[in-house]
């Protein structure tokens, strides 16, 4: 899909992968409407034009304002950018309920939510992307890290189903899945923090936000079905797949 002059919602926009995207798609000409629940990080982004529109996405109510808003101010949504997402790294035999729910409230069902009302005009119109940022833990289980990586493989379940779905409405949907990029995600996790022993590869492998977003554009013009970056990440879907016990021996030894 061309970017230039199309109606862009960016959620979970105002730092990391969602603030790098915002910035990226805006050189390349997409009208922008950003949201996360800080409105003082949204306009420290500095990006003019961009229609600014705070709210906290495990609010249906929220989710409901920030899409009639954009709708208000640009008449469309072309293309929706799921970004905004929270993650734990306690066991999950141990994990309170509440954070099961929190992680899942915001990275599947504000996801799913935010994907009816802004692709309900797609399908009107027959023509939109949805974008939905998963992660490599979507298809490859961190047991450090149980709970994400449940609620991004429901992303990515979620994704495929959609698309097939909404194809014959002229929208396509297409699943992001980063490796490790070097944002504040870790700063922000509801418990816990990631071995010391998986520091190393993680910070061989690491991409900056700018990378990322870089990898999302492009995905998005060639309307791409899954985006995985770094590319290197395949050596670890590959080898979970073709050597399970092996792969998850080694991760949970880690």
């Amino acid at each position: 899909m061309r970017i230039r002059d199309r109606i862009v919602l960016i959620t979970g926009a105002s730092q990391g992968i969602g603030a790098a995207t915002a910035q990226v798609l805006a050189r390349r000409g997409a009208k922008l409407a950003i949201t996360s629940r800080s409105e003082e990080r949204l306009h420290s982004l500095g990006l003019p034009g961009a229609f600014i529109v705070a709210g906290d996405l495990t609010s249906a109510e929220d989710r409901r304002r920030i899409v009639e808003n954009t709708l208000s101010q640009f008449g469309r949504i072309d293309i929706l950018i799921n970004n905004a997402g929270v993650g734990t790294y306690a066991p999950a035999h141990e994990a309170p309920l509440d954070h099961a729910r929190a992680i899942f409230e915001l990275n599947v069902f504000a996801l799913l939510e935010m994907a009816q009302l802004a692709g309900a005009g797609m399908r009107e119109r027959r023509s939109g992307m949805i974008v939905n940022i998963s992660s490599v833990v979507g298809l490859v289980t961190l047991p450090w890290s149980t709970l994400y990586s449940a609620s991004k493989y429901a992303v990515c379940s979620l994704t495929d189903g959609l698309r097939a779905e909404l194809r014959p409405y002229g929208v396509h949907v297409m699943a992001v899945c980063p490796g490790y990029v070097r944002t504040g995600f870790q700063a922000h996790v509801l418990a816990g923090r990631s071995p010391s022993s998986v520091a190393g590869t993680r910070e061989r492998f690491a991409i900056m936000p700018v990378q990322c977003a870089e990898a999302i554009a492009r995905g998005v013009e060639r309307n791409a079905r899954m985006v995985l970056t770094p590319r290197v990440g395949w050596l670890l879907v590959w080898g979970a797949r073709l050597l399970p016990r092996m792969v998850e021996a080694r991760l949970s030894t880690t």
